[in-house]
């Protein structure tokens, strides 16, 4: 009996010894990759990418610039791009809906201009495929810019000064598919990358502990079937209320911007069917969703637990979410409170 009891705790004592080479093993083979900056494989996010991988030619970015903020794209010269999508605030303006011509208010909320270029569609309802179709929908709106292209192109044709950065970057000069190149040119350049990014591409302490936990909590929980890729959003159509009638408990009358892409495609699959907006800067861009109605990241949050994921969660996974989704932050913007 005696040997037999030296014999268990000898071999009790080589499994405690080999539990703990393995574990100092593996923080080892952990610190050794983020020393090495070894970017994260098979993550359902991904890093943005370098501004000079998409090549985007510099005189087109800076003549978009100055088309960004130039109010004579608006009949009444007193609205520009820049006017609903501010870059000091996010890249939108902070209202439940903008104010666009003749103070007139718009029926959504405007999403933020930064990372639009890696959407897969643009506008809530993807009625438009690309940027540059994206600026035609600005263009034509009455409570937007209210105007035509003959009308942009005769007064931007009176800047001599303009009409010649034109034709020195394009060959038939003052076009309007010129302009929305431009402008598109710039808007692609408008890339945010945060701390986050730096975490993906090897940076262990990039993130906080508890940003990383959220992280975690933000893939447990599913929040990755719609919030993946690139731009942590953008690349997929969701119905708003997949799991409870959102609508229903908001109450209120239903609007042409809740219909989603059913105005666009007369289906009823697309009632209330949306774009999934990108995460990045969400911490930025309050209030949320198509109609405003979230003022905090914590209400967003609330919100999607219930009307898209359909279950509870500990207040503090929760508040773990919200701190990755800080993470999210471009560093351009510094932190966020």
């Amino acid at each position: 009996m005696g040997i037999l009891v030296s014999c268990g705790a000898q071999m009790a004592s080589l499994i405690r010894s080999a539990a703990l080479l393995a574990a100092t093993l593996t923080v080892s083979w952990f610190a050794s990759q983020a020393a090495a900056q070894v970017p994260l494989s098979d993550e359902p996010l991904r890093p943005l990418p370098a501004l000079e991988s998409l090549k985007l030619d510099p005189r087109k970015i800076g003549l978009g610039e100055k088309l960004f903020v130039d109010g004579r794209l608006s009949e009444d010269r007193t609205v520009s791009c820049s006017t609903c999508h501010v870059l000091a605030n996010g890249g939108m303006d902070g209202f439940v809906a903008s104010v666009g011509i003749r103070k007139q208010i718009g029926a959504i909320n405007a999403p933020t201009v930064f990372n639009s270029g890696l959407n897969f569609r643009q506008f809530w309802n993807g009625r438009a495929a690309s940027l540059e179709d994206q600026i035609d929908g600005v263009v034509g709106n009455p409570k937007e810019f209210d105007t035509t292209w003959p009308s942009i192109l005769a007064r931007l044709g009176d800047d001599a000064e303009l009409r010649k950065t034109f034709d020195d970057i394009y060959p038939d000069g003052l076009q309007a598919v010129n302009v929305k190149d431009a402008l598109a040119t710039y808007e692609r350049s408008l890339l945010t990358p945060s701390r986050f990014d730096r975490f993906l591409q090897g940076q262990e302490d990039a993130l906080t502990v508890e940003e990383k936990a959220g992280y975690g909590k933000f893939k447990s929980y599913g929040c990755v079937a719609c919030h993946q890729g690139i731009n942590v959003g953008g690349n997929m159509f969701q119905k708003f209320g997949a799991v409870n009638d959102y609508f229903g408990k908001r109450g209120g009358n239903i609007t042409e911007a809740d219909l989603g892409r059913f105005k666009i495609t007369g289906r009823e699959t697309d009632r209330h069917v949306f774009k999934v907006p990108s995460l990045r800067n969400v911490a930025l861009t309050a209030p949320y969703f198509h109609d405003g109605t979230a003022t905090t990241l914590e209400q967003a949050v609330e919100v999607m637990f219930l009307h898209q994921l359909g279950r509870s969660a500990p207040q503090e996974d929760k508040r773990l979410i919200v701190q990755f989704l800080r993470s999210l932050t471009g560093e351009r913007f510094g932190s966020v409170p």
